[in-house]
């Protein structure tokens, strides 16, 4: 046991023929890699925060004691005015639908953008094999700006409104779905394809009916867990103009007291509109990949 944490005697080295010292020479520097990990992520977590404190307006610490100030002030004046909510449900809903509506139109444009960019980067599968590190890098670059910043650049070209917020999330979702896509595509027996090869098929016939036959239950199933996440996306956006039940939950907020009931139907609404469609995109995705 000693020799397990401390290693062998000082000016000794560990016969690595041996299986036993080879063995423990291994978990010795496993070890050591770990609490070496281990102090730079602590120190790191540590500067950050005294960073964060030192440029934070107020302090964060004597903050704590009013982090429940105005959840329980919304809470208190949403159950005091409980019989309005069921009016506001019925107010709200059409801003909900719009809210699914650009969730809904902005998955599916990106999917299918999505499932093009996959196959164009995908080796093996790729219809110009010197562009597939191209196609990646785009893929990247899609993925890494967050949609709000996407949007907030729209609103200035194209005004505030759905279409912002469409082109930012499917965008978003393009680079997502041509990463996650592509991981499937690269799994897929290249068998069909070459048997379609041998007979004169096209690039997009090989596709068609060679790969996307086999990657389709996944595809769908990543498909409909994007779905989930752009309804939270879209939710998020009204926030900066581009419409949908957040632009509503928004203004809600800032006129404060006396709209917090439109605040708790509007968060009722989004939390009970998110966990059906989890509940039934969870349960497609299931019989599209296990079969039940």
């Amino acid at each position: 046991m000693v020799e397990l944490i401390l290693g062998p005697q000082p000016g000794q080295r560990p016969d690595l023929s041996n299986p036993q010292e080879a063995y423990l020479h291994m978990v010795r520097r496993k070890r050591v890699y770990g609490g070496i990990i281990l102090v730079v992520f602590v120190a790191l977590m540590a500067s950050g925060f005294q960073i964060a404190e030192h440029r934070n307006a107020g302090s964060f610490l004597d903050g704590l004691a009013q982090l429940d100030d105005f959840p329980a002030e919304v809470l208190h004046e949403g159950w005091a005015n409980r019989a309005n909510v069921p009016a506001l449900f019925v107010e709200f809903l059409p801003s909900l639908l719009e809210t699914v509506n650009i969730a809904a139109v902005s998955t599916l444009v990106g999917c299918i953008f999505g499932a093009v960019l996959a196959l164009l980067s995908t080796r093996g599968l790729a219809r110009w094999p010197s562009l597939v590190m191209v196609f990646r890098r785009i893929s990247d670059a899609l993925r890494a700006i967050p949609e709000v910043v996407i949007a907030l650049v729209l609103v200035f070209i194209l005004g505030g409104g759905p279409v912002p917020a469409v082109i930012a999330i499917g965008l978003h979702t393009m680079g997502a779905m041509g990463k996650l896509f592509s991981e499937v595509a690269e799994n897929a027996d290249l068998k069909p394809v070459e048997g379609l090869t041998s007979v004169g098929a096209t690039w997009g016939q090989k596709m068609w009916l060679g790969i996307l036959p086999q990657v389709a239950p996944n595809w769908l199933s990543y498909a409909l867990l994007r779905f989930e996440i752009n309804v939270r996306a879209s939710a998020i956006l009204g926030f900066v103009g581009e419409g949908g039940i957040g632009h509503d939950l928004k203004l809600a907020m800032q006129w404060g007291q006396g709209s917090y009931d439109q605040v708790v139907a509007i968060f009722i609404l989004l939390f009970m509109t998110i966990f059906l469609i989890d509940q039934l995109s969870g349960h497609y995705r299931n019989r599209l990949v296990k079969g039940h």
